[in-house]
């Protein structure tokens, strides 16, 4: 083989570790073009990342008996304003929940009692059933969803009954009561979901 051979040898396998590069090159900043949507697609939007921070809300036009919903971290909230005759129906039932006692972990330490709250008037909760996760409705209505209906919420998926402090009741798909989210008072009339009782910064 001749030197001038050998040469054209030389700069057709030059040639040829260039194209692979370049093709690779290429490829790899096409690949990563037309991932670019799909990996942005899967990152949090600016306002979800901004969902996830605390919520005032101001109780002051909600009128006994009537449910305000707002959204933390992409869930509705629901805050309530309950009358003396709704709380008074709470001790009535014990007998017929599952947790009566809120045993199970669902509520920070400050609303682990009858209210389920920090203040009895205001009831805070997560509404979303813990069954499957569909949205109950708020059914205040004494004998609405049965006879012996106090007041609660139902759950029109499968059937699950929670009564005005978000108790679940025995029978029912729903395993455990509502869940209360972290919240605190700014003053008698508004609240902060998202932070707990004496965190506020």
């Amino acid at each position: 083989m001749t030197s001038k051979e050998n040469l054209e040898e030389k700069v057709d396998e030059e040639r040829r570790c260039f194209l692979r590069r370049a093709t690779a090159t290429v490829g790899g900043v096409g690949l990563a073009a037309s991932t670019l949507p799909f990996i942005s697609y899967w990152l949090p939007s600016t306002e979800t990342e901004a969902s996830g921070n605390p919520v005032q809300v101001d109780l002051t036009p909600l009128q006994p008996t009537q449910q305000l919903t707002i959204v933390w971290r992409g869930r509705p909230i629901w805050v309530i304003r309950r009358t003396p005759e709704m709380l008074a129906t709470l001790p009535k039932l014990n007998d017929d929940l599952r947790d009566p006692f809120s045993n199970e972990d669902q509520q920070p330490p400050y609303a682990k009692n009858l209210y389920r709250s920090i203040k009895p008037e205001f009831f805070v909760a997560v509404g979303i059933c813990t069954h499957l996760g569909c949205i109950p409705t708020y059914r205040p209505d004494v004998g609405g969803v049965s006879p012996s209906w106090l007041g609660g919420f139902y759950c029109p998926c499968h059937g699950s009954l929670y009564d005005l402090a978000g108790r679940v009741y025995k029978g029912v798909p729903a395993p455990k009561n509502l869940e209360i989210p972290p919240y605190d008072y700014l003053s008698d009339n508004m609240i902060i979901v998202g932070v707990d009782q004496g965190q506020k910064t």
